[in-house]
């Protein structure tokens, strides 16, 4: 139970800079909604689409394959001085390609009139890369005060910078037109200035962790990189894959589209896919946690045990998430600050599902990251990438962001589904698999039970009441099944002792 403790501290700090950043920044959404127009907001939805797709390409699962090398102490040196300059050399390379393509890279993303967008997003990549081993290295030594420091100090620079140029700036020109603050402002740029913003946090990150990128040395081992090579590229092809899954679909539901403005459409399915925040920090912290606790305790006496008992742990979190955003709907889309957003809300209840799901995956993937099998890795995203793609070409037209919604969930689910049968059989883990369907299947039901009950129009705040109800009942449930669990736990523990 030790290592679960300790897995839990270490979420704990990655979610409080996960949670604590995200929920800055989410705090910018209704304020974005509220100052640009919902074209301009899709605008920014799209190039933020393209962001992480490209980020997959710029790292290509030196991440993961740093965990995974680094574990023994002789080389660790080594390893980290091998991949970084890898990193180094191939971030150079890929931002002059990305300059020289720009026109040709906003035109696949529908922004054909702001190949400036694609320019600046280089950039904010460029930082990114170089980045990733740094901040894998404060996770790797279990240091994640500075790791979430440094992250909050990124995002309140970025929200600054945000405020600055799209309140501050037009406020200052319409009294002072010649203040010296206007010097660097163009009110044509408009949403750009959010990328910009991006691309100060970012350069003023690479800026804090300077200590720890110049720790390297000009070494590079060629025999031990192209052992790191034939570990991570397939994982290219997992997070390549992942990416189309997660944040293609505002992509393709701008191309296929058949709204009177596809724009909206993209502004009002991304606006609402922010609404799954709850889960989605949760499973960013846990991934951040988890990974290098994983890989510490592969060699040890009976990991397997401990791999189940962190999925039943996740389960329940999720789970609890879930009921959170959905009994409380009514609440959450103000941070949507249009109505026109509101329409969309009926997806978020599937994008939580769906992110329940990915969350569960991820915990599954451990098996083929573990026996070097990350191929098998690679395959399973790309039948959900085919899922994707498929359920979107195919409904889009008709049903539009729904479609993207419900290949969203047949994806994730999927790939959990593969993951699970397929690892089973090459690194058995003792799942409580029956325990943990039932967790799920109970919260959608409870859900269920909610959403009739609205029907009954018997006021806000009297659906407000009986959602409570249900969460405490259900929270309550999950102590009584698993007590013996949570009595290992200091304050659950004393508490349900009394």
């Amino acid at each position: 139970m030790s290592g679960i403790k300790k897995l839990a501290g270490q979420t704990m700090w990655y979610g409080v800079s996960s949670i604590a950043a995200r929920f800055l920044n989410y705090l910018l959404t209704p304020y974005l909604t509220a100052m640009l127009l919902a074209p301009a907001y899709g605008d920014m939805i799209l190039i933020y689409s393209l962001i992480p797709f490209l980020n997959i390409i710029f790292t290509y699962g030196l991440e993961t394959a740093y965990f995974r090398y680094v574990q023994k102490a002789e080389r660790a040196d080594d390893v980290y001085n091998t991949i970084t300059v890898s990193l180094i050399m191939s971030t150079i390379s890929l931002t002059v390609m990305m300059l020289v393509f720009r026109h040709d890279l906003a035109v696949f993303i529908s922004l054909k009139e702001h190949p400036e967008f694609i320019t600046w997003s280089a950039f904010i990549i460029a930082f990114d890369a170089l980045t990733t081993i740094s901040f894998a290295k404060l996770r790797q030594q279990g240091r994640p005060i500075k790791y979430a420091t440094i992250r909050i100090v990124g995002i309140l620079i970025n929200i600054g910078f945000v405020i600055f140029f799209l309140s501050v700036c037009p406020a200052i020109a319409k009294k002072n037109p010649d203040s010296i603050f206007l010097i660097f402002y163009n009110k044509n740029i408009g949403v750009g200035y959010v990328i910009i913003a991006n691309l100060i946090q970012s350069a003023f990150t690479f800026l804090l962790l300077w200590k720890e990128f110049f720790s390297f040395r000009w070494k590079f081992n060629g025999a031990l990189w192209k052992e790191i090579m034939l570990y991570s590229l397939p994982l290219v092809i997992v997070g390549f894959g992942g990416m189309i899954n997660e944040t293609f679909d505002r992509i393709m539901l701008g191309w296929w589209s058949t709204a009177a403005s596809p724009k909206i459409e993209v502004a009002i399915y991304g606006g609402c896919y922010k609404l799954s925040i709850l889960i989605t920090l949760f499973i960013q912290a846990f991934r951040l946690g988890a990974e290098p606790f994983f890989f510490k305790h592969a060699d040890g006496q009976n990991p397997q045990r401990i791999y189940a008992r962190v999925m039943k742990f996740f389960v329940i979190v999720v789970c609890c998430m879930f009921l959170v955003v959905a009994l409380y709907l009514d609440v959450w889309k103000y941070f949507l600050s249009k109505p026109i957003y509101w329409t969309g809300l009926k997806v978020v209840p599937i994008l939580l599902l769906a992110n329940m799901f990915l969350g569960i995956y991820y915990n599954l993937s451990i098996w083929y990251k573990l026996s070097n099998k990350t191929l098998s890795g690679a395959w399973i995203t790309l039948i959900g990438v085919v899922l994707t793609v498929m359920i979107n070409y195919l409904f889009i037209p008709k049903y539009g962001y729904m479609a993207c919604a419900w290949a969203t969930f047949a994806c994730y689910g999927t790939m959990m589904v593969i993951s699970y049968s397929w690892g089973q059989k090459a690194y058995r883990i003792p799942y409580a698999w029956k325990k943990l369907v039932a967790y799920i299947v109970i919260v959608v039901l409870l859900y269920f039970i909610h959403y009739l009950f609205i029907q009954l129009h018997l006021g806000v705040w009297v659906n407000r009441g009986f959602a409570t109800v249900i969460l405490f009942s259900f929270v309550v449930f999950v102590l009584l099944v698993e007590r013996k669990e949570f009595q290992q736990l200091p304050v659950i523990g004393r508490f349900l002792k009394k």
